[in-house]
């Protein structure tokens, strides 16, 4: 198997072969033929991927493997790539309105970090915009957590496990118009 990196000359003759319309099996046979290396067809289509070559319409060529005398070789029909084949919709490539959620449970006190005590919540409010100030919720902590019991099972992620068990807390999560 050949290393990973392939020179520029290696590079320049995959260009210079893509675009005169060569395959990248034949590509690959003709590096191999003037730089005795051992490239595969996968390692061409690859580079030529990484080189900003690679077309849809290219993505089918013969295998690079040469025929035995006598074989009579014959080499399956090109398949015809559908276009559109095995793309998303187009609502799925734009962009989604992001959506701003608040904690409808918790009234924080948004206190600042100078009023903040020991065992105060420390989960953040503000900041979003530049210059804008940062409170804090403020409310009691739990215990081993920075954060009040909401706010200890926002920050946490799905399926995350914690040792300790909190009281039950019902949160609504509400859009902001």
């Amino acid at each position: 198997m050949e290393p990973g990196h392939w020179s520029s000359e290696h590079s320049d003759a995959l260009r210079d072969y893509f675009f005169k319309g060569l395959s990248y099996a034949e590509i690959g046979r003709e590096i191999n033929a003037r730089f005795g290396t051992a490239y595969t067809r996968n390692a061409v289509v690859g580079r030529a991927k990484r080189l900003g070559l690679a077309a849809p319409d290219r993505m089918t060529s013969p295998s690079i493997v040469p025929s035995l005398p006598g074989d009579p070789g014959s080499l399956a029909p090109r398949r015809v790539a559908i276009p559109g084949l095995n793309l998303p919709p187009p609502s799925a490539l734009r962009p989604a309105n992001p959506v701003k959620l608040r904690c409808i449970g918790v009234r924080p006190r948004l206190i600042t970090l100078r009023e903040l005590d020991r065992g105060d919540c420390r989960y953040p409010y503000g900041g979003d915009r530049e210059g804008e100030e940062i409170s804090f919720c403020g409310h009691p902590r739990q215990p081993g957590s920075s954060y009040c019991a909401p706010h200890a099972h926002l920050t946490r992620g799905p399926g995350a496990v914690s040792g300790r068990t909190a009281g039950a807390v019902m949160l609504r999560l509400v859009s902001i118009a």
